[in-house]
């Protein structure tokens, strides 16, 4: 997969193209459980899951109200937290980028919301139904009939090496009593179909087919059920870079087809910029952003977001002094081997553009269990009002709920930029179209 330039504040970041406008490949080959999909026109046919333009339906599909995790610490006293008052909204046909560094939560919130990791509190609500609030036979009822299902980052652990693929795809629907096992084995060679796969594959084993292959067959595993959710944790960190692109795009094409919501955790950012409608960014535990992926990309609107996209592995070094820029510097005194001498001066120059405002803004204390803001410890433009829980800001000019930031400063920590930022910024626009029509052709590839 081409490398996508991301940028920091500032920096023209590729336009993302509407996922509507490549065609739909040949409709789903269903039996009478799943809805007939048309080919002209997929946003209208079956569920009624999109509107009539294809697009995301604005009802909401899964809502995530005031969730918090936390697990039990070493010794049984006292607990960690790991997530807490997140907000999250998906809606059919729609699919949602998580991103955020290793151990900010990505993947115990898809745990949670599959019901696979305990909830302290908070709701998950799946089309109105708060499904933590399922107990035994209606939590057994709720699994075995397959809404939400869960794509696995390594399909060859997933995936029983014991079981033909055909027995691995079905065994959901056996241990729920669908259908007698012809029909079983019907609905299997349709998934497989559905995913590019041909129906000959369900009898063979995992190690008897590609990585590709495999993660083809963990996706037909989920969608046989015909989910309204599908959570995908990492679905292509483990494939080379052909097969991560289609199945980036099967992805794609499935939730137009079947108007599926899609959660996607991904540390690639350059993958779902090619796919995904949303990202919500997450920093221990907690939402920092949540807005449309071409706007956040560009323009993001919270320092670790932006640190984050400037952070992005580039062969290029383009975007190593803007990321040098929105770390704060180190220790007096303590050397830093992992910052340069661009990061020293951008530090040195954001002291001094700011030192007549009055006291030098820079890292707080890590308020993460006294309520204040979880990224203050880090970040070079806090202040002591980040001591206290930041609120969620909505972005001028939006929709409520569309854009928001979770940063006291959200409107003014972009002014406290060095100029050497600038100066980045400026180096790398250029690179910015190239990036984008590479995403185009990438968006274009068949299946």
């Amino acid at each position: 997969m081409p490398d996508i330039d991301l940028a920091t504040p500032d920096l023209a970041t590729p336009e993302l193209e509407p996922t509507g406008a490549r065609p739909v490949p040949a409709s789903r080959p269903g039996t009478s459980h799943t809805p007939t999909i048309d080919q002209d026109d997929p946003g209208t046919a079956g569920t009624g899951r999109t509107d009539a333009t294809g697009s995301p339906s604005s009802v909401p599909l899964l809502r995530i109200e005031g969730l918090g995790v936390s697990f039990l610490e070493r010794g049984g006293i006292g607990r960690t937290r790991v997530l807490d008052c997140i907000e999250l909204t998906v809606r059919p046909g729609e699919i949602v980028g998580i991103v955020g560094e290793t151990g900010s939560g990505k993947t115990t919130l898809a745990r949670a919301v599959a019901g696979l990791t305990p909830a302290d509190r908070g709701q998950v609500r799946l089309d109105g139904q708060d499904i933590l609030g399922l107990r035994t036979r209606a939590r057994r009822r709720f699994r075995r009939g397959g809404a939400i299902q869960f794509v696995f980052q390594y399909p060859l652990r997933s995936l029983d090496p014991e079981l033909t693929i055909g027995a691995s795809i079905a065994e959901g629907m056996a241990i729920a009593g669908v259908g007698s096992r012809s029909e079983r084995a019907e609905r299997v060679a349709g998934a497989l179909t559905l995913v590019g796969l041909d129906p000959a594959v369900a009898q063979r084993r995992p190690a008897q087919i590609s990585g590709g292959q495999r993660q083809r067959a963990s996706i037909a595993r989920a969608v046989v059920a015909d989910p309204r959710l599908l959570l995908c944790d990492e679905p292509v960190s483990a494939l080379d870079a052909s097969n991560r692109n289609h199945i980036l795009i099967l992805l794609d094409e499935l939730r137009r087809r079947l108007s599926v919501g899609i959660v996607v955790i991904s540390h690639d950012l350059s993958s779902l910029a090619g796919i995904a409608d949303r990202v919500v960014v997450l920093y221990r535990g907690r939402v920092v952003e949540d807005g449309p992926i071409a706007d956040v990309f560009a323009a993001p609107r919270h320092p670790y977001t932006a640190l984050l996209i400037a952070s992005a592995p580039d062969i290029h070094g383009r975007n190593r002094q803007a990321a040098a820029a929105l770390r704060p510097a180190p220790a007096p005194g303590i050397p830093d081997p992992t910052t340069t001498t661009t990061t020293t001066t951008a530090a040195t120059a954001t002291t001094a553009s700011t030192a007549a405002a009055g006291p030098a803004p820079g890292p707080r204390p890590d308020a993460r269990d006294v309520g204040g803001c979880v990224f203050a410890h880090r970040c070079p433009f806090a202040t002591v009002d980040c001591d206290t829980a930041p609120p969620r800001v909505e972005a001028p000019g939006r929709p409520a709920g569309s854009w928001i930031s979770a940063c006291h400063h959200d409107r003014t920590w972009r002014a406290r930029l060095p100029t050497a930022a600038a100066g980045t910024a400026a180096a790398t626009a250029a690179a910015g179209t190239a990036a984008a029509d590479t995403s185009a052709v990438r968006k274009e590839t068949s299946l």
